[in-house]
């Protein structure tokens, strides 16, 4: 089957597409990559969602336009994909959608919200898509996060070692091999958000680390980011821009005459820190990562000498261009759901059992219902890749 998976982070900055060629071959599943396209948000419509984000309050007609716009947006990337790496052959359309606002309160997670409508996707395609994939998981009892634990636990099953899947974006996660799943906190979202406070908005992101290279971290505002009580929860535990948005960094004294490059500086290490002392957490004996923040020279730098001497290897090794992996996980798991088989692990969200995730929106042909008695896959294989120790 030819699957689209789209996806947009918490950075919300584009629409990621990722084709997979996907097929079970017994308990394994089988995934072919076959490229990926990114597709940047309109400016009007990105300045519209980060007006829209906590702790922002927003009319219900806003939200409305947003849902469309976005669900516009999907479905332009997803006609691209198809055109442009499936050769119009394409089957099945998995979206994520654009999460604006996760509910998590006294260690639970209550409800979830993803926009970008995908009768909108439906009728560019002509395919069926499945979307809305979290809220399964959070009636049952779950986190509705990380998703991708699932698709981790597949991938890296049987690599020598312990191996932990890290992606760091606009919030940082881990999946450890023993399905011990969570966020660990900020990825790059409070790097992002004090970037676009010291420009005035000119600016969405420190480029290549360049203005955090040039800083120092400050050891007391450094403490005082730390002391955040989420650091210290159990996991499963979940979190996002609901907490590390700028109105948290003002309340920490983040924009009170320290230089921005030493700002920068120190929530890079804040990041590198919390992600580094997750990692050891969960006994990693390597480091699987992918994401955003693995760009950025500085945080992967950091992060590096945090974790010496356990080594920090990128996806692409492995197969899985670290750009394009939670696009190519969604893809995998709206496979699953077109085939009836759950896309969870309940050890990873706490959910009371897996789940078969998502809604489904029929494309021009409606949707064909699996066939019943399909068993789910024990490992995930990416067909022509390396990834020896």
């Amino acid at each position: 089957m030819l699957v689209i998976g789209l996806m947009s982070g918490t950075s919300y900055d584009a629409v990621d597409a990722a084709a997979a060629g996907l097929r079970l071959d017994g308990d394994t599943l089988l995934l072919r990559p076959l490229g990926m396209v990114s597709s940047p948000y309109d400016a009007g419509l990105r300045a519209a969602l980060a007006g829209a984000l906590p702790p922002a309050a927003v009319p219900l007609a806003e939200v409305c336009r947003l849902d469309t716009g976005i669900g516009r947006a999907f479905a332009a990337a997803a006609v691209r994909a198809d055109r442009e790496l499936c050769g119009g052959r394409a089957e099945l359309v998995a979206s994520h959608g654009q999460t604006v606002y996760h509910w998590a309160e006294g260690g639970r997670v209550h409800g979830t919200l993803q926009l970008g409508q995908p009768a909108w996707i439906a009728e560019a395609t002509g395919l069926p898509v499945v979307a809305d994939f979290r809220a399964r998981d959070v009636a049952a009892g779950g986190q509705g996060a990380p998703l991708v634990s699932l698709v981790d636990l597949l991938w890296l099953r049987g690599r020598p070692g312990r191996a932990v899947a890290l992606n760091i974006g606009g919030i940082a996660n881990l999946t450890a091999p023993d399905g011990t799943a969570f966020d660990t906190g900020p990825g790059c979202a409070l790097l992002d958000a004090a970037v676009r406070e010291f420009s005035g908005g000119r600016q969405a992101y420190d480029a290549d680390g360049a203005l955090a290279g040039r800083g120092r971290p400050e050891r007391r505002l450094l403490d005082r980011l730390l002391a955040e009580p989420y650091y210290a929860l159990p996991p499963p535990k979940t979190t996002g821009k609901e907490v590390f948005h700028a109105g948290y960094l003002r309340s920490a004294g983040l924009f009170d005459g320290i230089r921005p490059e030493d700002a920068l500086a120190t929530l890079a290490l804040l990041t590198a820190r919390t992600v580094a002392d997750a990692v050891r957490s969960v006994g990693a004996g390597e480091v699987i990562a992918s994401g955003g923040g693995i760009r950025n020279p500085v945080l992967a730098g950091m992060l590096r000498e945090e974790l010496a001497p356990v080594p920090v290897r990128a996806s692409d090794e492995l197969g899985l261009p670290g750009a394009a992996k939670e696009a190519y996980a969604f893809a995998v798991l709206g496979f699953l759901t077109a085939h009836g088989l759950p896309g969870t692990d309940p050890r990873s969200t706490g959910a009371r059992r897996a789940s078969v995730l998502g809604s489904l929106t029929p494309g021009r042909d409606g949707f064909r219902l699996p066939r019943a008695g399909a068993r789910g896959p024990v490992r995930l294989v990416v067909e022509g890749a390396g990834g020896g120790p």
